[in-house]
């Protein structure tokens, strides 16, 4: 376990490896637990992939199911697939992510093809053996102060151990993009290249984004900017009839997420609240579309009836008329009377 620390967050590694990996009879595996920045985690696997071809590799908050309403867990984190026979071949992903109870786990759906993973001349599995590392940056950005070097416990390496979960381990949210690719924001810190443009959109307009960080630490500035990008992506992708109950929550978590970093949001708040009305909008939006559906209904049933109705007088004048001429000269008799045969 390598550690390193600098203000406001913990760098670790953590080493997991899987032997047997041919006998494993399970769609997903996890890791035992391990502490990191003095919180659980897990790595989880699905070796056949996650519905895809492809290695399927996650980080998961190990205590989601034990943490109150409400919670949230920012971290910077690499996944990393060790070649044993050409470290220069192993494959690294990295992104960021703030977990929380809708999102417990994170990470990479396709992270190699499993013809590469399976191909033993590829040097990631050696004697039925792999090497996965979970490299994890957990932060306090409102704290900005440096963490108590005793807090984390120091995990060690631990064998695979195949573990049931019967809810789903794989939230993700189809508004964010995964960050592969890194590229400098104004020489203040990494982000996603997704959100330069929108952040450089929203400097060009409020140019205290970018001087209430310039005193902070470049790791927090990533944070902020990050934050600030994500909920900007939200609005810009996001259309009004995508703001159901999920979609509002989400948005919810990300400007919570926002707000800690003291951005002067004062020009964003009204259209976040905005978003976030959208949900009464639409269930609004659905009741009148239900009601003018009931209305539209009844209002081609109603002339069906009239034209029955008219259908039918036509019948019944048509029926009077007939009626007097067969009346024409008939006179009606008691048809209990007696025929009788006279006197």
């Amino acid at each position: 376990m390598e550690n390193q620390e600098s203000i406001g967050e913990t760098l670790e590694t953590f080493k997991w490896t899987i032997k047997d990996l041919s006998k494993l009879n399970t769609k997903k595996i996890y890791s035992q637990e391990f502490f990191i920045g003095g919180h659980p985690w897990r790595i989880l696997m699905f070796p056949k992939g996650n519905k895809v071809v492809y290695l399927s590799m996650y980080l998961d908050a190990g205590d989601a199911a034990t943490l109150p309403n409400g919670w949230t867990r920012f971290s910077k984190f690499q996944l990393v697939l060790i070649n044993q026979v050409n470290s220069k071949m192993t494959e690294v992903r990295e992104t960021q992510h703030t977990f929380n109870a809708r999102e417990s786990d994170w990470g990479f759906i396709s992270f190699i093809p499993l013809a590469d993973f399976y191909d033993h001349s590829k040097g990631f599995i050696v004697d039925d053996t792999c090497i996965i590392e979970a490299k994890i940056s957990v932060s306090h950005p409102e704290l900005e102060k440096k963490v108590d070097k005793a807090a984390p416990p120091i995990s060690v390496q631990v064998p695979a151990k195949p573990i049931e979960h019967a809810d789903n381990p794989i939230p993700m949210d189809i508004s964010a993009i995964p960050i592969d690719e890194l590229v400098d924001f104004r020489g203040l810190g990494k982000v996603e290249k997704a959100f330069v443009p929108l952040l450089d959109e929203v400097y060009a307009k409020h140019p205290s984004v970018i001087g209430c960080q310039k005193k902070r630490s470049r790791r927090f500035s990533e944070w902020a900017f990050t934050a600030l990008g994500r909920v900007l992506h939200f609005l810009k992708t996001k259309k009004v009839r995508d703001m159901d109950e999920e979609a509002c929550s989400h948005l919810q978590i990300l400007w919570e997420e926002l707000e800690t970093f003291r951005f002067n949001l004062t020009w964003l708040e009204p259209h976040v609240q905005s978003a976030l009305g959208m949900k009464n909008y639409m269930e609004r939006s659905a009741k009148v579309k239900s009601v003018k559906e009931n209305v539209a209904a009844l209002e081609m049933e109603m002339k069906k009836l009239k034209a029955m109705v008219a259908s039918v007088e036509v019948d019944l004048e048509m029926a009077r008329r007939e009626l007097v001429k067969v009346e024409e000269g008939f006179e009606e008799i008691d048809l209990d009377g007696e025929l009788g045969y006279g006197p």
